[in-house]
């Protein structure tokens, strides 16, 4: 169980529901069948043994995701699977409905094997995967990381095409366009020479900005080179 913020929402939520269905508990202190259904919940999800997963919203504090799921009473459930609202009900529920609610989450034996197949991580089996389910993100991301490696970056890209934006699928597309391998020295190299050219670049800025999503946010140089890359624009 996760307390999630309008801040967080999007990484916590919307992003974790592609690799496991997440549950949203819209709720507040002073709603008296929030404090019934929260502890039922919980023992829902916690039997679902990690298969699914419950992040709760304090709509007091977060009225932004509220109004984005344009929530009109609490408590209001929602499952997200894949980026999307799957399901959901408002109002209290018993033990036996919540559940149900939250069994019809659970990963099918076809679920099972694309997980399976997309922790082996070899190429055939990625692409068996895809065939069973050809919007999984973690077969999509994974496939396109081998076909950069092997310098088929437009397969790699139209690859890619086929899920919602995050993170890791950003980071892969950057490879596909710039190229792999980059050393540090290298890459700060490339950097500098393209710094001078990202206003007046379109071409120049977005790789400028490709390399700085392969450096990463972790990366203490990242940081330094965005300020410098919003200089040089503004």
């Amino acid at each position: 169980m996760a307390d999630v913020t309008d801040a967080t929402f999007a990484t916590e939520v919307v992003e974790r529901s592609n690799a496991v269905a997440v549950v949203v508990d819209f709720w507040a202190p002073w709603c008296g069948p929030c404090k019934t259904l929260g502890p039922i919940l919980e023992r829902a999800v916690a039997a679902a043994n990690g298969a699914v997963e419950l992040a709760k919203v304090n709509v007091d504090e977060n009225p932004q995701t509220a109004q984005a799921f344009q929530v009109q009473g609490i408590p209001a459930v929602y499952a997200m699977r894949g980026g999307k609202v799957v399901d959901g009900f408002v109002g209290a529920q018993g033990e036996a409905a919540v559940a149900e609610f939250v069994r019809r989450l659970l990963p099918s034996e076809q679920d099972n094997e694309v997980e399976a197949l997309v922790a082996a991580g070899d190429e055939a089996s990625l692409r068996r995967a895809l065939e069973l389910d050809a919007d999984h993100e973690g077969a999509v991301v994974g496939l396109a990381d081998l076909l950069v490696a092997q310098e088929r970056g437009e397969e790699a890209l139209e690859l890619l095409e086929r899920i919602p934006e995050s993170a890791e699928a950003r980071r892969v597309a950057a490879l596909a366009r710039t190229g792999a391998g980059a050393g540090a020295e290298d890459m700060e190299a490339r950097l500098e020479h393209l710094l001078g050219r990202v206003k007046a670049d379109p071409d120049a800025r977005r790789e400028f900005v490709d390399l700085l999503e392969i450096m990463g946010a972790d990366d203490p140089r990242t940081p330094v080179y965005r300020k410098r890359l919003t200089a040089q624009i503004f």
